[in-house]
């Protein structure tokens, strides 16, 4: 009787001690469980039971702490704008060649930004990222880094979306993975733009951003026509500043197009190209290794800040998308 009491007592205080663990683990999980129970008539306790399989990972905090897209630019592009990842996108196209030309025509999108995005992304399916996403969101939902940016709402919110995504697609969410910020597939969805963005192009019923390469192509493009992408229109024009150039005019946020070439010119801004007056643009400055360069950024420019906010992202999808172009010889 005796041992059969303290074994009880051992059990109740092992299952007190594993909540307790599980709580200091992820503060705030009890509130999300509740939270995906009220807003989304999700099962409590499931919801709880799968963030227990959850661990946290220094790593992936180590990791948002230290983006690429913190380095100055003349760092950042040699990333993304090597021999390699040229010659990649060009044979990426040339085996694919059908499928992108089927997604460029149905959304409305150049061929070479759908190809270069995937490229920047993942090297073209090469590095799609080995942390399991439950780990990192719920990493950087309860643990997020004191960095004077705190992002958690953000990530709880994409947290959220993978377990609403899970029961749309039947995915395996203790399995899934992707990087450290809890980004999938070819394209690197985010739960959210997974939901919101992807597509069945192979009309196979699942909209597979790992193994289709009909969905993965024709997602990327998909996005880019939904955020207002205007095929055959540039991207981006070179600007020289001059000495009386209003730097206040320099977009540091927001990319979207906010002057007209004429006020630019009248801002001490000038262009070789030949544009319209009233063309809109922003102006986005970049580091070089011994200057800045200044570039006119137009509305498609703005829309990749749509797939990634960084203009240096941006930049690097622009100049990988050309070389790939001029590799195919159009």
């Amino acid at each position: 009787m005796l041992q059969t009491l303290n074994r009880i007592v051992l059990m109740t205080v092992v299952a007190m001690t594993t909540a307790s663990c599980f709580a200091q683990d992820h503060p705030g999980a009890d509130n999300f469980a509740r939270q995906a129970a009220e807003e989304h008539e999700l099962d409590e306790a499931e919801v709880l039971e799968l963030l227990r399989n959850a661990r946290f990972k220094q790593s992936i905090v180590d990791a948002i702490s230290r983006p690429a897209e913190g380095k100055p630019w003349y760092q950042y592009r040699p990333i993304f704008i090597t021999p390699e990842r040229i010659e990649g996108g060009v044979a990426f196209w040339r085996e694919n060649e059908e499928r992108v030309a089927a997604a460029a025509e149905k959304f409305g999108v150049d061929a070479e930004y759908i190809v270069s995005i995937i490229g920047v992304e993942t090297y073209y399916g090469r590095i799609t990222g080995n942390y399991r996403v439950l780990d990192a969101l719920a990493t950087l939902s309860f643990h997020y880094p004191d960095t004077g940016n705190d992002r958690s709402g953000f990530f709880s919110s994409e947290l959220m979306n993978f377990i609403l995504l899970g029961q749309e697609e039947g995915l395996p969410l203790q399995d899934v993975t992707g990087s450290y910020a809890g980004a999938m597939g070819l394209g690197q969805f985010m739960p959210s733009s997974y939901r919101a963005y992807a597509v069945d192009l192979d009309g196979d019923g699942r909209r597979d951003l790992w193994s289709s390469l009909d969905d993965v192509i024709g997602s990327v493009a998909n996005y880019l026509h939904v955020h207002g992408w205007a095929y055959g229109e540039p991207v981006v024009a070179p600007l020289e500043a001059g000495p009386e150039a209003d730097g206040s005019l320099v977009a540091r946020r927001n990319f979207k197009p906010a002057h007209t070439v004429a006020e630019l010119s009248a801002a001490g801004y000038r262009t070789d190209d030949v544009l319209a007056a009233d063309a809109m643009g922003a102006v986005v400055r970049l580091d070089e290794e011994e200057a800045q360069s200044f570039w006119l950024a137009f509305n498609n420019f703005y829309v990749i800040t749509r797939y990634n906010r960084s203009p240096l992202y941006a930049m690097a999808v622009h100049e990988l998308s050309q070389a790939i172009r001029e590799g195919m010889g159009r």
